[in-house]
């Protein structure tokens, strides 16, 4: 397992994994931004910080598979 997750970043890294790597850096920082917002939003409320961390983390998990469906491979 370890062995494939080496492969795909050593291809990621030299640039051979994506079809279009600016597609898939601009729906990433989405995902980011969306929940970034979210967890600073709920820690300026004021609540404890277990809560913003917990929603922000599950909202951006929901989130991702939506952003990341069309990311085409090499």
């Amino acid at each position: 397992m370890l062995e494939v997750g080496w492969f795909s970043t050593k291809l990621l890294l030299k640039g051979k994994l994506l079809q279009n790597p600016g597609y898939f850096v601009r729906q990433s920082a989405i995902g980011l931004t969306l929940g970034l917002l979210l967890f600073v939003g709920l820690d300026k409320v004021g609540v404890t910080l277990w809560l913003p961390i917990v929603l922000s983390s599950l909202l951006t998990g929901i989130a991702m598979p939506f952003l990341l469906k069309d990311v085409k491979m090499k």
